[in-house]
């Protein structure tokens, strides 16, 4: 039987989960034509700033990434849910690593891409690298939501969860996990940020390692699943 330690490993690994998605981000927006790979509101604003600019460009990029998004949570969605009843009241479901497992092989696959590719990363080759970052957070967005209210890409939600219970005095559960994982998306950023600036070759570290750290030790904590009700 699963317990309190079970949930904490689990909030951790979503914590861990948004030190590579704040990575991502700022590789896109930074590098891959000014657009998000997982914060598809602002690539929505980006996609109507675009439009009125005449901007098509930055439209293509925007709109890339959300169709790219959209597929990987469409892909990942179903693989997420597998399992049925065996699965059902898992704290970490196998399907969920499975899914992490399937965003890791996008991430390696972008990172070939980053150190083969040119050093501008344009046209193409820029394209085809925002495609496999947007794909991969969007499994990870599917794969998280299995895990019951909370996230590790989008955090409109996150923040204003965190500030209404701040104000309403809400429960406690689950907003260590939340206020952490907002730190790590910056975290996450920053260090891709400035990888991109003085050393681009090592970036790919500050992509795959957190996501790769939190899908290994999912697998091996995880492995036969943890009886537990999934929520906050």
């Amino acid at each position: 039987m699963a317990g309190a330690s079970d949930r904490v490993v689990r909030d951790g690994l979503v914590t861990v989960l948004a030190l590579a998605s704040g990575a991502v981000d700022a590789t896109s927006f930074l590098a891959l034509g000014q657009v998000f790979s997982s914060v598809m509101t602002g690539n929505l604003v980006l996609l109507g700033v675009a439009a009125s600019n005449h901007n098509p460009g930055q439209a293509i990029h925007a709109g890339v990434a959300i169709g790219a998004y959209a597929g990987g949570v469409l892909a990942g969605a179903p693989i997420a849910a597998r399992g049925g009843s065996s699965e059902r009241g898992r704290i970490w479901p196998v399907a969920v690593t499975l899914t992490l497992a399937l965003e890791l092989c996008l991430l390696v696959a972008f990172s070939i891409g980053w150190e083969l590719s040119p050093a501008s990363h344009r046209g193409g080759a820029r394209v085809a690298l925002l495609i496999l970052l947007a794909a991969a957070m969007g499994l990870q967005s599917a794969a998280v939501a299995r895990l019951g209210k909370m996230s590790s890409t989008y955090m409109t939600g996150t923040l204003t969860g965190v500030l209404t219970a701040l104000v309403t005095r809400g429960g406690e559960e689950g907003r260590w996990r939340d206020v952490t994982a907002l730190g790590c998306v910056a975290i996450g950023a920053l260090a891709a940020g400035l990888l991109i600036s003085f050393a681009p070759a090592w970036l790919p570290a500050a992509v795959l390692a957190p996501q790769a750290a939190a899908t290994g030790f999912a697998a091996i904590r995880f492995g036969r699943g943890s009886q537990l009700t999934p929520g906050r």
